[in-house]
C-alpha cells in the first residue's frame, strides 16, 4: 500500500467512530475548544474523550494547543480537504487509454 493509501485508511478509521465524528463536528463548530468543555458534551468519561481526541490528532485532523494542563483543539481544515481529495482520487474511475 502506498503512503497516500495508508494516510487515507488512517483518517477513515479515525472518522469511522461516531463519537470521534461528533467530536470533530463540535470542534469545527467552535473553532477552538478545550478538552474539558468537550467532556461535558458527551456521555463518556474524560479519559475516553481524551483517547478519541488523541486518535483525531494522530490522524492529523485536529491541531492541539497546550495551555497549562488543558489542550485546546481546532480543526485542521487543510487535512480534511486533503482527505477529501485523496478519497476522490482513490475512488475515481481510471481512464483507459484511448477512452474519451
Amino acid at each position: 500500500m502506498d503512503r497516500a493509501s495508508e494516510r487515507l485508511v488512517r483518517t477513515a478509521r479515525a472518522l469511522g467512530d461516531p463519537t470521534r465524528l461528533e467530536l470533530l463536528r463540535r470542534i469545527a463548530a467552535a473553532g477552538e475548544i478545550c478538552c474539558r468543555d468537550l467532556v461535558t458534551l458527551f456521555p463518556v468519561s474524560q479519559a475516553t474523550v481524551s483517547h478519541h481526541l488523541k486518535i483525531l490528532a494522530d490522524a492529523g485532523l485536529v491541531a492541539v494547543r497546550r495551555e497549562g494542563q488543558f489542550g485546546w483543539y481546532s480543526l485542521r481544515a487543510s487535512a480534511v480537504a486533503q482527505h477529501t481529495a485523496l478519497l476522490g482520487k482513490a475512488l475515481s474511475p481510471r481512464r483507459r487509454s484511448g477512452a474519451r
